[in-house]
């Protein structure tokens, strides 16, 4: 059911018009605008995030590992979803993956800023709606199978409302897949340049998301084999002031593929059941109650 954002109205059709107020998005180069004053700058990320992130993403063993453990994820427990709105797509490169694992489900893909749509719509090639919105506002009722936000929450201050807004959103039944970064004492110049409202706690999103009703399936740290590694990094390079973070994700060749392969082994680690308790990031999978 698509919602209305100014007078509650829940609604089925293919406009977006309400048939209540009569109101509905604004339409931007195609694409329903539900919170068009957010559309270029707001203060969750930096405008021009996702041109950087386009160029880089490929490239980066954190990014191609990330995405394994959450097509793992879905593939093992949410193998039936037939619909699937990603929020925060950004650059469509999550959503592309997330698409291959349920490539009978029905796309959707939203972002705040526009200009990641623009990414989006290019790599998913018509696969999956896309909606300029505002995660704290979502248009739809009782809609989606799965709900994903990979490295979102964290830039949003009032993230416990997001939660709200999701589970009102998915079927009864229905999950969430989560992802942010973790540990307050990894903070650096790297999460000032993102623009990232807090790194949580070991057990902060998950008291988060049961205070949003949502009951937990799997919970989990990742990014552990790195664990030592990141802590040098952050404490040597990231507490300078001209640290540039997309040095991070610009590594030689050889050097990405054993953090690569590092990942992979959390990937096991977590694929045979584990829950592994410290980690540069956070994963939780949940199902609305």
């Amino acid at each position: 059911m698509k919602r209305c954002l100014s007078c509650h109205t829940d609604f089925a059709g293919a406009e977006w018009a309400c048939p209540n107020c009569g109101r509905g998005p604004e339409i931007r180069d195609g694409v329903p605008s539900f919170a068009p004053e957010l559309a270029i700058e707001n203060d969750g990320m930096s405008p021009d995030a996702h041109d950087a992130l386009d160029r880089l993403q490929h490239g980066s063993f954190w990014f191609r590992g990330r995405n394994r453990l959450l097509t793992d994820m879905v593939r093992r427990h949410v193998p039936a979803a037939r619909s699937l709105m990603e929020i925060g797509c950004g650059t469509g490169y999550v959503l592309a993956a997330l698409t291959t694992a349920l490539p009978e489900a029905e796309a959707t893909g939203s972002e705040i800023y526009a200009n990641g749509l623009g990414h989006t719509a290019r790599r998913l090639g018509g696969r999956a709606k896309l909606l300029q919105m505002d995660a704290r506002s979502i248009p739809f009722t009782s809609e989606f199978d799965l709900i994903a936000a990979c490295d979102v929450l964290e830039h949003i201050e009032d993230d416990k409302r997001a939660l709200s807004e999701m589970h009102r959103a998915l079927r009864p039944g229905g999950s969430i897949l989560l992802t942010v970064p973790q540990h307050p004492f990894l903070w650096s110049q790297s999460d000032v340049a993102a623009r990232h409202k807090r790194r949580y706690r070991v057990e902060e999103l998950a008291e988060k998301v049961r205070d949003a009703k949502f009951h937990i399936v799997r919970d989990t740290s990742f990014v552990t084999m790195l664990m030592p590694l990141l802590l040098l990094q952050r404490l040597i390079q990231g507490r300078k002031q001209d640290y540039d973070p997309n040095q991070e994700f610009a590594l030689p060749g050889y050097l990405d593929r054993v953090l690569e392969l590092l990942m992979e082994i959390d990937r096991w680690l977590i694929g045979i059941g584990l829950s592994l308790p410290i980690g540069g990031s956070r994963l939780i999978l949940a199902r609305r109650q």
